[in-house]
């Protein structure tokens, strides 16, 4: 067990002793009726207000199919094909508290948030993705915010990713009793791995009485193929028009085509080679002239400063993949450069120069560091020593504390390790992968 775990296990433990955390609303067993008919007509009132007020929401929300889980849910889940609910929780809602719930299921099946959840704490990571969605919705004005029951919303996480806010939980864990937040989320998050309902084959069970639908890996990348398609041709019914940030971010990423980080990584250090001019050898040019011009030489001089954010998440392996890809690409070039290279927390550690004459040992260069983050402190080395780079990369999980440093010092580019979402201010963004 990872500390991370270790130490989430001991929030929830301090909450479970907590006689005033909140307790999730038992199931009805039982649906009445009477009272699935009239929640059955309330949805469909409210997909079809989706498609009027908000279409791009809406003709998501009605390719997903209505499906009663009394029998195993209390609130409202969706595993990008169903729409499971309770109907005694939905009896509860507004019309337009009915949108807001669809639009919270929907942006949580475009956002993958279950896809992205990767290692980190399943409920902890939960919470971050409903304060998310809730925040979107609300600022987009989607439906009405939930009222009938407590749901996950403060408007500091406004605009984050789940794991810029899974990350500010984490950071205050002591201070969270996860328990009540846990009771105040609005739906069940479905995994995929099911809790006793489906079979080994992945076949869902549903209606009264049943388990959790069960999806095999391959039933979930099928769904999330479906899920891309059907945004992009939501998108290009409805516009874009007033989406939340994620939601455009999300949709550029579908549409135009990306760069991976090295091939970015090496376009952006061949673009300060600059050409100059030699009379060593004229211009064909002037030869019909009565003057001789210069002709033109190429130069491969290439002087770029490259930093290590050590204040966070990035591992030694990872330094070493990226050290070695900048040694790969410096090794094209058969005249002079000059690289330097430092890592940095809230100060600059161990800085080097590599050229031509000592590239071999960038592959052996040692990391240091490991404190707080401050980016301003490479900007404040490089003015301290004159240096003035054609390019400065950045190596970063993308969390500084305070600014991102001097946008008209140097041309930059960030190389962004842990995110895909987070986008520098200034400069050129990539992402790392291994």
């Amino acid at each position: 067990m990872t500390q991370e775990s270790q130490m989430i296990k001991q929030m929830k433990m301090a909450a479970a002793a907590d006689t005033s955390s909140t307790e999730k609303q038992k199931v009805v067993t039982v649906t009445n009726p009477a009272t699935d008919r009239a929640v059955i007509e309330k949805m469909i009132t409210a997909r079809i207000g989706l498609l009027l007020r908000a279409p791009f929401f809406g003709n998501l929300a009605t390719r997903l199919v209505l499906t009663n889980a009394d029998g195993w849910l209390s609130t409202a889940a969706t595993d990008g094909r169903k729409f499971y609910y309770n109907s005694e929780f939905v009896n509860k809602l507004s019309i337009r508290e009915t949108e807001f719930l669809f639009g919270h299921e929907t942006l949580h099946v475009v956002y993958d948030h279950m896809g992205r959840r990767g290692e980190r704490d399943p409920q902890l990571f939960n919470i971050a993705a409903d304060y998310c969605v809730n925040a979107d919705l609300i600022e987009q004005k989607i439906g009405e915010k939930i009222t009938a029951v407590p749901i996950l919303y403060d408007a500091k996480y406004k605009g984050m990713s789940s794991e810029e806010v899974y990350d500010a939980l984490y950071e205050n864990a002591e201070k969270i009793n996860i328990d009540k937040l846990v009771g105040q989320m609005l739906d069940e998050h479905l995994d995929g791995g099911g809790d006793g309902g489906g079979d080994e084959d992945g076949e869902e069970c549903e209606g009264e009485g049943n388990g959790r639908p069960k999806l095999t890996e391959a039933e979930k990348k099928q769904i999330r193929d479906e899920i891309k398609e059907a945004v992009l041709s939501a998108a290009q019914t409805c516009g874009a028009g007033n989406l939340p940030s994620g939601v455009k971010r999300l949709l550029s990423d579908m549409t135009e085509p990306k760069m991976n980080w090295r091939e970015l990584l090496q376009q952006q250090i061949e673009s300060t080679i600059k050409a100059d001019y030699t009379w060593m050898r004229p211009s064909r040019r002037s030869w019909h002239l009565d003057a001789i011009l210069p002709g033109q030489k190429n130069a491969e001089m290439i002087d770029i400063c490259i930093s290590v954010d050590l204040s966070a998440s990035i591992s030694q392996k990872q330094c070493k993949d990226f050290f070695s890809e900048i040694h790969g690409i410096m090794q094209m070039y058969s005249e002079a450069f000059k690289v330097h290279v430092w890592t940095f927390d809230t100060e600059v550690y161990n800085p080097m120069i590599f050229t031509q004459d000592n590239l071999n040992d960038l592959l052996t260069y040692e990391p240091q560091g490991g404190g707080g983050t401050t980016f301003e402190a490479n900007w404040e080395f490089m003015k301290e020593n004159e240096i003035e780079p054609k390019k400065f990369i950045m190596f970063t999980d993308g969390y500084p504390c305070g600014s991102w440093g001097d946008e008209d010092y140097c041309d930059t580019l960030f190389v962004v390790h842990g995110s895909t979402t987070i986008e520098a201010p200034f400069g050129v963004t990539t992402y790392y992968e291994e």
